[in-house]
């Protein structure tokens, strides 16, 4: 048997990080089912261009995956974020996605995915000290 030596680091190297992407992602394609990730962005944008809300994610198979939603601080509260949500449901259910999937940390907009009607899947708590992360589905 040969001899194993194991690094550890705490530098976040991208190559060595991309190196474990990219056995994990031909380990995963060889044995899922066939899906295409497509992605997804809906972007608030001022007269000039500069963003000022959106959300990116993905569709994958029967499901949207929102990785990121935000909405400059001066404009909450006025309805855009709901928006930008119902338009990628919207569009996510013309792709053939009938559930939607979101984490968010106990700062951030829990209340806002419950009152769009989705449920708590799992939360961990003590995240990353004294905080929640929070999973939510949607039936779309």
């Amino acid at each position: 048997m040969n001899d194993i030596n194991f690094r550890i680091t705490n530098d976040g190297n991208e190559q060595d990080i991309n190196d474990i992407f990219n056995m994990l992602k031909a380990f995963n394609l060889s044995n899922r089912e066939e899906s295409q990730n497509v992605p997804i962005g809906i972007f608030y944008e001022d007269d000039n261009g500069k963003k000022l809300a959106g959300l990116t994610g993905e569709t994958f198979g029967n499901w949207l995956c929102i990785h990121y939603l935000f909405v400059e601080e001066r404009l909450r509260k006025e309805g855009i974020g709901s928006e930008l949500l119902l338009a990628a449901e919207r569009e996510a259910k013309e792709r053939g996605c009938k559930y939607a999937f979101v984490d968010t940390f106990s700062f951030q907009a829990p209340q806002f995915y419950i009152r769009h009607g989705y449920e708590e899947v799992f939360t961990l708590d003590e995240y990353p000290y004294t905080g929640k992360r929070y999973y939510f589905t949607k039936e779309l």
